[in-house]
């Protein structure tokens, strides 16, 4: 697929209607995306990066660059076909309302299909809630346990997805569980696609998932 384009910050261009934000970050055509609540919840609002500038950011850091979905961590990393962003990237001056989660929805979903990522990866609670709400059968689910959950594949429609805990909370098995899982799931056909070119004139690959 030809790169939609070179930009790695903010590459949609996306200008939400609020003073101070967080954009997507990373590569527009990933094969991971790493789905946050918003700056206040897992950083970023210093560096308009997400999942910087805190502890608990630099532990997610640390695991995703052993992983090998970056390749340097900081404030500005270095990703490799992985692509960051939030739910809601307006840094919010409060609690942030159903409301305005709801009305920053189209920004995130956008962007989310115009990546089209073959792995979604949720932080917390609330983005795996919303994630596997939209993006899979399981929107009846309610038992979000993100102690279980954790580094778990899960099946969505087109995607799969594999919730992170907040790692915030995190210890070293935690850490280690989603290594070990992210390093597993690269091991095996995660893409899921298939070549429906021989059935177009020309025999050019067309593939589908």
């Amino acid at each position: 697929m030809p790169n939609v384009t070179d930009r790695i910050r903010n590459p949609f261009g996306m200008e939400p209607d609020c003073e101070q934000f967080v954009p997507g970050y990373g590569d527009a055509n990933a094969d991971f995306h790493v789905v946050g609540d918003h700056p206040g919840v897992h950083g970023g609002v210093e560096t308009g990066v997400p999942f910087t500038g805190t502890a608990a950011a630099e532990r997610l850091q640390a695991a995703l660059r052993e992983a090998g979905l970056l390749r340097t961590v900081g404030d500005e990393p270095e990703v490799n076909r992985t692509f960051l962003s939030y739910l809601h990237m307006c840094v919010p001056e409060g609690e942030v309302t159903a409301a305005e989660y709801a009305d920053m929805d189209r920004y995130f979903d956008a962007e989310l299909r115009a990546i089209a990522a073959h792995v979604l990866l949720p932080v917390g609670e609330r983005a795996t809630r919303h994630v596997l709400r939209e993006f899979t059968a399981q929107a009846h689910r309610t038992d979000i346990n993100m102690a279980r959950l954790h580094g778990q594949e899960l099946l969505g429609s087109g995607w799969l997805v594999l919730p992170i805990a907040d790692p915030v909370g995190w210890d070293d098995d935690e850490a280690e569980r989603l290594v070990e899982s992210l390093l597993e799931l690269q091991s095996t056909d995660f893409r899921r696609e298939s070549d429906l070119g021989r059935f177009l004139p020309g025999g050019e690959s067309y593939y589908v998932r």
